[in-house]
């Protein structure tokens, strides 16, 4: 006979190895409410390149996709470590995604400099999790000791500190607020590296590599919408054909690319998880803005710019390398002495040389898309030719 369902349990750390930890439902419609505003992104960055406001768009982009992306990671983190799905957790959880929907609705504001509603979405999202931080601090048993309530204490003292910093930002415009958002930006990032300095949050490495993989198929699906506008215009316009194949090569390469190893086993303490979460920043970012520059060259009849669809390729190939295909620092080292190392550098080289071919692709004009296609495809092979050698390279020895 199974267990009724507790409305209210008590927010204790979940298991850091807990097996079988998988996302939850909530956690995919969070994901879900995350696609409107990510289109939204892409739309809105389309449409500035097309209308020759490139500096405009991607400054616009920026900071708008940031205040996506890190109200995302701070929930992901969050749950990975404290998810006691109760009622309690699951009605402050509906409130953030509510704050979502509200970011996502002032998306378009931000980008003609009005960040209003953007900061209200992102204010709703900052106190649904100020919330869950400070029910964590409360919940937890003096047999764990001081670190566990101090490190939720200061998560909720951060965030909060920052909120009021981003109220604050919007008394003031242009160059000053230019200059003070990187300001912002380094004081959010600096929050949880402060909270957890003494007591490390329990997050789960299998459940945070899994999260980190539904966003970035999430981020691929604005290259897919491209593609499938690239193959309904090819039934009218045979010329489009080839975009089409070009974008769904371009997908099929980054997704290999991304799921080739997994990535949980480098996920080993903080000084990782940071570097790693982080740099995710750069990951998703370019993937968002290569679905938006396919559809530059697609509204063009591919007479757009290729360095629209270029630059977030190159950039995408750099970050995944350094943050996924290559081995943790730990394991380089020891590949130092093994023969393998010479195969795990060839590795990151040809991922190095692609990215430095597409930049110069970038100038070939009409043929850039199919070529870009190319490159991707060939890296691709050549990392599963060298699968047998790489997977032995990474063998610790006994």
């Amino acid at each position: 006979m199974s267990t009724p369902r507790q409305w209210r349990r008590p927010m204790r750390a979940r298991d850091r190895h807990e097996p079988h930890r998988v996302a939850t439902p909530l956690e995919l419609l969070f994901d879900l409410c995350f696609v409107v505003a990510i289109a939204q992104l892409g739309q809105l960055l389309h449409h500035s390149i097309t209308e020759h406001h490139v500096a405009h768009g991607v400054v616009g982009f920026v900071i708008a996709f940031f205040a996506v992306w890190w109200a995302w990671m701070n929930f992901t983190w969050f749950a990975s470590a404290y998810d006691t799905d109760d009622v309690p957790y699951r009605l402050t959880a509906l409130v953030q995604i509510s704050g979502v929907l509200v970011l996502a609705a002032g998306i378009p504001d931000a980008f003609e400099g009005h960040l209003g509603v953007v900061t209200l979405g992102y204010a709703i999202m900052r106190i649904g999790l100020v919330v869950q931080w400070l029910r964590a601090s409360f919940s937890v048993p003096a047999s764990d000791g001081p670190g566990p309530r101090r490190t939720a204490r200061r998560m909720a003292v951060g965030v909060t500190a920052c909120l009021i910093g981003w109220t604050l930002l919007l008394s003031v415009h242009g160059t000053t607020f230019l200059l003070l958002w990187p300001v912002m930006v380094a004081a959010e990032l600096a929050v949880p590296v402060w909270a957890e300095r003494d007591h490390p949050t329990p997050w789960h490495p299998h459940h945070i590599a899994e999260r980190y993989g539904l966003l970035f198929i999430i981020v691929l699906g604005e290259v897919v919408l491209s593609t499938t506008l690239a193959v309904e215009g090819g039934f009218r316009a045979g010329r489009l054909w080839w975009i089409a194949g070009s974008g769904l090569v371009i997908v099929f390469s980054f997704w290999w690319l991304y799921f080739e190893r997994p990535v949980h086993d480098r996920l080993r303490g903080n000084r990782e998880a940071f570097v790693w979460g982080y740099g995710h920043c750069f990951v998703f970012g370019s993937a968002a803005a290569l679905g938006a520059g396919l559809a530059v060259v697609l509204e063009d009849d591919a007479s757009g710019p290729p360095l629209a669809v270029c630059l977030p390729v190159a950039l995408l190939l750099v970050s995944l390398q350094l943050l996924h295909l290559d081995g943790p620092r730990r394991q380089r080292r020891r590949l130092a002495s093994a023969s393998a190392s010479a195969s795990a550098s060839a590795l990151a080289f040809a991922s190095y040389l692609s990215a430095f071919i597409v930049i110069v692709l970038a100038f070939s004009g009409y043929f850039a898309l199919p070529l870009v296609a190319l490159v991707l495809a060939a890296l691709v092979a050549v990392r599963v030719a060298a699968t047998p050698s790489a997977a032995s390279a990474t063998t610790p020895a006994p």
